[in-house]
């Protein structure tokens, strides 16, 4: 059933990343339509989301966010889809950092980085960074049930050059390449919820008392890894610039959770500028009333 469903959608994205960009996002408006006032894909959820992290706005003023969300997240999830046959020229034109130069740096040191990413703007096309310097780009995604579309995932991940591993084997596999030649840039989103039973640290998010994942951390202060969050703006529809910001050059000697909440302080600095750019339908404060783990640290 699994590789029937991938055979029957798969042309359909094939077909859809090969749309002239004009045709493509009028294609894209056309799906917020549908997704925003027919569907109505997880109303519910953006709206409580958006309610609770902005107690001063207005109903009108969350309905605007809400509604430029949406766009926004039809646009992303499409760009995703292109990415299936974007040229490196057409992505490097549309995705561009604006100080690579910190990267050549590291690079003419020898040193391995984790790069702080999040689910803002365009966290897919981020992997065109890859082709650009001479580190080993390597992702860390979650497995996607249907194995078909898992491959596709990893394929369009991995097509500029980047490897891609699972939550699952990340510790491992990171671990294992400090023993070998070369530079790596590990990227990883850290700003969703985990599992309650694994909330052992929580602390505030846009104002907001909630688990957060320390396995980036924990990665970087034992590995002594440069850390980074890779700030990144939608410019214009279709177009991204992203920056590399620091957040520590001597993770060992840092304390414990200081990288964490620095990279949150940073995202939390994006959102409350432009909201519309996050992805406000996962359940990101689901266990804010949830009991604490025995032996959880509340910061």
């Amino acid at each position: 059933m699994q590789l029937l469903i991938y055979r029957l959608v798969y042309p359909m994205l094939w077909f859809i990343s090969k749309l002239p960009w004009r045709l493509f996002y009028a294609f894209s408006t056309a799906i917020f339509l549908l997704t925003y006032y027919i569907i109505r894909y997880r109303r519910k959820t953006v709206t409580e989301n958006l309610t609770l992290v902005f107690p001063e706005k207005s109903e009108k003023e969350i309905k605007s966010i809400r509604k430029a969300f949406y766009k926004h997240m039809c646009d992303m999830f499409l760009e995703m889809i292109k990415s299936i046959s974007i040229s490196n020229d057409e992505m490097m034109k549309r995705f561009k950092v604006t100080n690579l130069e910190i990267l050549h740096e590291l690079e003419a040191s020898g040193k391995n980085i984790m790069v702080f990413m999040a689910h803002y703007a365009s966290y897919e096309w981020a992997n065109v960074i890859d082709i650009q310097t001479g580190f080993q780009a390597v992702g860390v995604y979650k497995r996607i049930e249907n194995k078909y579309f898992d491959r596709l995932v990893r394929r369009i991940r991995a097509r500029f050059g980047s490897r891609v591993v699972t939550t699952k084997n990340a510790m491992e596999e990171i671990t294992k390449d400090q023993e070998k030649d070369g530079l790596y840039m590990y990227g990883l989103a850290a700003d969703q919820s985990p599992k309650i039973y694994r909330a052992t640290y929580w602390t505030d998010f846009m104002g907001v008392k909630v688990p957060t994942f320390l396995g980036a951390e924990v990665l970087t202060k034992r590995l002594g890894l440069n850390s980074y969050y890779l700030q990144v703006e939608k410019i214009k529809r279709g177009y991204y610039e992203a920056t590399f910001v620091p957040i520590s050059e001597n993770s060992k000697d840092c304390e414990d959770y200081s990288i964490v909440k620095s990279y949150l302080r940073l995202l939390e600095k994006q959102i409350h500028n432009k909201p519309q750019y996050y992805l406000w339908t996962h359940k990101r404060w689901k266990h804010r009333n949830a009991e604490k783990p025995e032996g959880a640290t509340i910061d």
